[in-house]
């Protein structure tokens, strides 16, 4: 009985990761090239950056919410960065703008839905419009490239031969499992998402922790866009583009519900992993960049039908 419910509990989490071994399993197959110490390297370097996005968009849709401006954001928050650093402001303090930057247009978005009573589906729609835009308007629209090799370390450097972009991922996700799993704004994340209003019925201040959470994926989107910056040695305005679509997935994926109310990050890293395996061995086999975003976009309606079937089976 105990195995049963273990298994009815973490099955979808199960099942993403048996997904992940088989599609690894696919590509290494398919192709002799995918399973070197250096692909599989660039694999997860490849994946850091829509990972880490990935974390932030966990939390929103825990709540039933979603962003879409987290391309923007991450685009906004990178030209922010670069123009702090060609300004000859220290590389920390950059870094610490460029994250500013990400956490208020984040908050932005968590303001206009808690206060303002906007769907998530609009704000964050209008707040990927503005970001956008924004970046475009202080770069005049172009690219501000090369930085110092230091600062290249965040994203091109290893640490005991691991790259230091998965080190930074690491970390996040520790810090992501302990906010979801050992605090109140983890439980208060999951009550939010479950009931809204029982949750605002039992004292939870909602507007406040709903206003947290979309703050924290403004972040995180920063937090990305400082790794994407060292990697190309270039913060582009127009980086980021389609970046929701592969967190969304990544997310979806995993296992956590758009309806919000359950998921773990453990299952978003699974699902960005898959996210990364999928792309990089299409890449190998020398599938086009139009099927592959037919291919992401079959995988994100299966994942929800899936999530929507075992919803009714539990119910």
């Amino acid at each position: 009985m105990i195995t049963k419910q273990l298994l009815i509990h973490n099955g979808r989490q199960l099942g993403t990761l048996l997904g992940l071994v088989i599609v690894t399993g696919v590509f290494a197959f398919l192709s002799p090239y995918f399973l070197t110490v250096s692909n599989l390297v660039n694999i997860t370097q490849q994946t850091s950056i829509n990972a880490i996005i990935a974390i932030g968009m966990t939390f929103v849709i825990i709540t039933a919410g979603i962003d879409l401006s987290v391309g923007s954001i991450m685009a906004f928050s990178g030209i922010i960065l670069a123009d702090a650093i060609q300004n000859n402001i220290a590389e920390p303090f950059a870094i610490i703008l460029g994250l500013f930057v990400g956490t208020i247009c984040g908050l932005s978005n968590g303001l206009l839905i808690s206060y303002g009573k906007l769907p998530p589906f609009i704000a964050t729609l209008g707040m990927m419009s503005v970001a956008r835009g924004a970046a475009l308007l202080y770069s005049q629209g172009r690219p501000i490239s090369g930085f110092a090799e230091e600062f290249r370390f965040l994203a091109t450097g290893n640490i005991i031969g691991i790259p230091t972009s998965v080190w930074i991922m690491i970390f996040f996700y520790l810090i992501a499992y302990i906010l979801l799993n050992k605090t109140v704004l983890g439980r208060y994340t999951y009550a939010i998402g479950g009931n809204e209003t029982a949750a605002n019925l039992s004292g939870i201040n909602t507007k406040l922790f709903k206003t947290i959470v979309y703050g924290i994926s403004g972040l995180l989107s920063a937090a990305a866009a400082v790794i994407l910056t060292a990697r190309l040695n270039s913060a582009q305005p127009i980086a980021g583009i389609m970046y929701e679509l592969d967190a969304i997935a990544a997310v979806v994926i995993g296992g956590t519900s758009l309806l919000g109310g359950e998921g773990k990050i453990s299952g978003t890293l699974i699902g960005a992993l898959i996210m990364g395996v999928l792309r990089n061995g299409l890449n190998l086999l020398g599938v086009s960049s139009f099927i592959q975003q037919i291919v992401i976009g079959l995988v994100i309606i299966l994942a929800v039908l899936i999530d929507m079937s075992l919803k009714r089976r539990r119910n």
